[in-house]
């Protein structure tokens, strides 16, 4: 059983991951970076969310990883 310690660090580093990943879907639809750049920034949230949660990459692709194909596709024509 987890304690309420472990709890609320678990709540801080989803809560965390939320706002990171906000911020980044914002720049993106708002900002005029070239689709390599673009591309990369998706790749380095994906990286800072498994560095907070190690062994969660499935869980990431599987919550994030669809809406920022989506905002892509969408910003860039992409197919």
């Amino acid at each position: 059983m987890a304690t309420e310690a472990e709890i609320q660090e678990e709540n801080r580093k989803v809560r965390r991951l939320q706002i990171v990943v906000q911020l980044v879907m914002n720049l993106l639809a708002q900002s005029d970076l070239p689709v390599e750049e673009a591309a990369e920034l998706v790749a380095q949230t994906r990286q800072f969310a498994v560095n907070l949660f190690p062994d969660k990459e499935q869980t990431y692709d599987l919550i994030y990883q669809p809406r920022f194909q989506r905002l892509l596709r969408e910003k860039y024509r992409m197919i």
